[in-house]
């Protein structure tokens, strides 16, 4: 029987190969796992537009990010507004995270494991005390936002909002999160001939779009291992 895997993306703006070399390396692995991509609006999760230009240099990080086949669906931007503050995502975190069941999380989705919280640990974060990668602070900006999408329709438009940089700082809350008991990786030299992903049970997670094909296959290990 396949294991089952549960994807979620924004529907505001997602970083189309922070989706795209996670999904392929689960769709093609050979354990035949079984992926579910789902949106908080049930819609075609579109990306953000930058994320689509090969030509794009990250001003901060000063080299092209996008490789040229970078297809549409996944991202960052937009995980802030309809994710990481979600409730019903960190319902279905928390169930994940209460049966032992393996929670990945890419680039400024990992805000969504922050606020995810355990009763049964004096509501702490369920990333307490663990190793996490973060964001790097020196990567964030404070630039006008706008959250412009490919292929964008009247049903399925994103949003106008226009944020100044980031909606929050994603290592300041991390490091908070994970407590004097944890250790959060954010290291800015990181790029894609050395990427950052980290595995501390039950969570996987993984620097930014650099770093995505190495998340996948992190992935695709740790599922294969795992009962």
């Amino acid at each position: 029987m396949s294991k089952k895997v549960l994807m979620l993306a924004t529907n505001y703006g997602l970083w189309a190969e922070e989706l795209q070399a996670p999904w392929d390396a689960l769709k093609n692995a050979k354990a035949g796992f079984e992926v579910t991509l789902a949106t908080r609006l049930g819609k075609t999760p579109l990306p953000f537009f930058l994320s689509m230009d090969s030509n794009f240099i990250d001003p901060l990080q000063n080299y092209k990010v996008n490789p040229k086949d970078a297809i549409v669906i996944v991202g960052g931007v937009g995980a802030s507004l309809d994710l990481n503050g979600n409730q019903k995502v960190h319902k279905l975190i928390y169930s994940a995270y209460k049966k032992g069941k393996i929670i990945g999380a890419l680039c400024y989705a990992v805000g969504s494991l922050v606020w995810t919280r355990d009763p049964d640990n004096k509501n702490r974060s369920v990333i307490y005390g663990k190793k996490i990668t973060a964001h790097p602070a020196e990567w964030d900006f404070d630039a006008d936002l706008p959250y412009t999408l490919v292929r964008a329709t009247p049903d399925n438009k994103g949003t106008d909002v226009n944020t100044p940089g980031f909606v929050y700082p994603l290592k300041v809350i991390v490091d908070d999160a994970v407590g004097p008991g944890g250790q959060v990786f954010s290291n800015p030299k990181t790029n894609r001939e050395n990427p950052l992903v980290c595995y501390d049970h039950p969570f996987v997670t993984g620097l930014s779009v650099e770093s995505s094909i190495m998340f996948g296959k992190k992935l695709v290990e740790v599922l294969s291992k795992t009962s």
